[in-house]
Parts: structure tokens; sequence; C-alpha cells
């Protein structure tokens, strides 16, 4: 009787270990493309904030139409990549590769008052995890119109306040290239950056580190970018 008993728990815990592993993996693959649907739309709103478009997840979608005009990939030499799509770019990823082996997604925005801006992928290393957003130029290739940082485990009050509407204001205007067309990209200044700058913003006051690479990130990332932002220059000459 007893060894009844245990043949009868054995075989009914198994069974039931089936059941749950086969609705957790049916939930797992009906949710799969709603989950993939909600980071679409919350890359869609990162990129609208980087250009200064406040949306919400209803209408994100219908903003992002709206103002985003268009979207490319280049290499790191300039060259238009075809056949790949802009938003499919993992820029992690692709920050892990060798220079020469990099694919950038380039986003492109029509203003209301008919500016064009254009949009690139940044992503680095902050404290604790990873930062990542977008910056928006000006048509100049050098003067940044908006940003839109992120992170995925920042310190609250300190390093997180990287996706905060006052560190992001400060690079309105900030340039990533000198007067002699030379790559500076951003240099985040503790202590209290020069208002007469060009390319200085005040650092995360307690949040050195995710101020270091975020810093870092910008140089990298941007830095990949400014074959084709030169390129950009001698064509608006």
């Amino acid at each position: 009787m007893k060894s009844f008993s245990n043949t009868y728990i054995f075989v009914f815990s198994t069974i039931m270990v089936v059941i749950v592993a086969a609705l957790l993996s049916t939930a797992a693959m009906v949710l799969q493309p709603l989950q993939e649907k909600n980071i679409e739309i919350q890359e869609k709103r990162n990129i609208l904030s980087s250009i200064r478009i406040k949306s919400s997840a209803k209408d994100a979608e219908e903003l992002y139409e709206k103002y985003i005009t268009g979207s490319f990939v280049i290499n790191t030499v300039g060259e238009e990549q075809e056949g790949v799509d802009a938003f499919e770019i993992e820029m992690g990823s692709q920050m892990r590769k060798t220079l020469e082996q990099r694919t950038l997604p380039v986003f492109v925005s029509s203003l209301e008052d008919g500016r064009k801006i254009y949009i690139v992928a940044v992503h680095g290393k902050g404290l604790w995890g990873p930062i990542y957003g977008f910056v928006a130029l000006n048509e100049d290739f050098t003067t940044i119109y908006g940003t839109n940082f992120n992170h995925d485990s920042e310190t609250p009050g300190l390093g997180a306040e990287i996706n905060t509407d006052w560190f992001g204001a400060q690079f309105a205007d900030k340039k990533i290239f000198n007067k002699n067309r030379e790559f500076i990209s951003i240099d985040l200044v503790k202590g209290g950056a020069d208002p007469e700058s060009l390319n200085e913003i005040d650092a995360i006051s307690g949040g050195t580190l995710t101020s270091d690479g975020l810093e870092k990130m910008l140089y990298d990332c941007l830095g990949s970018y400014q074959t084709y932002f030169k390129n950009q220059m001698k064509n608006n000459k």
C-alpha cells in the first residue's frame, strides 16, 4: 500500500510539473508579441523625447509616424547600408564590435518649422549597468538639439538623474565639434561647467561614476559617427 501511495504521488507530481511547464510555455508564447510591442513603443517614445516631443504609450506610434520621417543605417565610414532596418539595430552589441565592424542607426525627424533633425543612438556602461539613449543633432551635424538617456540600475537620486529633464536640458545647443571641425564630444564637468564652453555641462552631483560612464559613452558612440557627420558638413557648405 505504501509503495502504491509513493508511486501515485510520484506520477501525480510528474504530471503536474509537465502541465505547469506547458502552461508557462504557452503563456510566454502568447505574451511575447505583446512584450515586444511594448518594447517597440518605449523605444519610439525615447526617440521622440530626444527631439523634445512628449508622448504616452497611447499616442507614441501616431507621433512617431508624424515626426520621424526617415531612417537608415551607415557604417563608420559613412556609407549607407542597404537592406538593414535602423530600428532593429541594437547599439550595445554594435559597441562590442571593432570600429570597422559597426553598423549605426540614423533617424530623421522633420519638425513643424521645416527643420530636419538627425537622431543617433548611444550605449555605454554606468556605475551598476548599461546606460543608453539617443542624441538629436541639428542640420549642421555639430549642434545638439536634444537628448534622451536611460538606465537599468543606476542609483536613485544620483546616477539615475541622467533621465531627468533638468539633466537633459543642459545638452541643448552644445557642440560636438569645435570651430576647426575637430571632434570634441561633450565633457561632464564636476563642480560646474563653464557657461561659455562649447561642450561642457554639469556632471551629476554624487553621481561621478555614472557621469564618467556617460561622458565615455558619448565620446565612443558619437565618435563612431564622426566620419558621417564630417561628410555631411562638407555637403552642406
